[in-house]
């Protein structure tokens, strides 16, 4: 959230305080809950389930805030479906004129997009060692396909080898865009869109006005997105 309100401030939108007031909140409420809720001891099935389905609806709570500070929803309603929709990569919008949204909530609905691509409890793993906690079971929980304990023998090993080559896709996504001819603040948005196989965009019609090169770079790395992500790690 601290990320995008810079750049609504390097673009001298209006929706820049939203993006603080948001990310000030949700660290005080996190923070609070971390300090309150502490443990060390190896999370159960049954408690990482709970964790998990706990994750994405609070996330999601959390992720509406900068549409409803910035006043570009009428109701947190709208606002927590905007929210749901990135971080489940539904791409479903509230929006009718995308192109009239701040440069701000652009790269959030981005951002919300490209986080929930990999997962947000995959993310969670790849920190919970400075947190003295234990991720196996969040693990299981979240990540289908191959077993955990076949990718790496230390699961945050596993969280944070995947956050990489999600990052290189990201990367090179937008290297192929820039080459494309989008604009630097699109292949960005973009690329985070095609990467976590969403469908959110900074133009209303999408992808529909790109070339065919775009589309084709998009096409590929869509399907190599929706491949589950175990796959790409034995294949690193």
């Amino acid at each position: 959230m601290f990320l995008t309100g810079l750049v609504a401030l390097a673009y001298a939108e209006g929706d820049a305080a939203a993006f603080f007031i948001s990310g000030t909140v949700t660290l005080i409420v996190g923070s609070a809950t971390y300090v309150s809720t502490r443990f060390d001891d190896e999370v159960t099935i049954r408690e990482g389930f709970a964790i998990v389905t706990m994750a994405w609806v609070t996330t999601a709570a959390f992720g509406s805030l900068p549409y409803i500070f910035s006043g570009v929803v009428d109701s947190p309603m709208p606002a927590l479906f905007e929210s749901m929709s990135g971080f489940t990569t539904t791409g479903a919008t509230v929006f009718a004129d995308i192109e009239a949204l701040p440069h701000g909530i652009l790269l959030w609905r981005s951002v919300t997009h490209w986080i929930g691509g990999m997962g947000i409890i995959v993310l969670v793993i790849a920190i919970l060692p400075y947190l003295g906690i234990g991720g196996m079971q969040l693990f299981r929980v979240e990540v289908s396909g191959p077993a955990p304990e076949r990718l790496r023998p230390r699961i945050t090993q596993t969280a944070k080898l995947l956050w990489l080559v999600y990052f290189g896709m990201t990367a090179v996504i937008t290297l192929l865009y820039l080459i494309g001819g989008m604009s630097f603040f699109d292949a960005i948005n973009h690329s985070f869109s095609t990467v976590a196989t969403g469908g959110f965009s900074t133009k209303n019609t999408s992808f529909a006005e790109m070339s065919s090169y775009i589309q084709w770079v998009t096409i590929i790395f869509m399907y190599i997105g929706g491949v589950n992500y175990a796959l790409h790690f034995r294949a690193v």
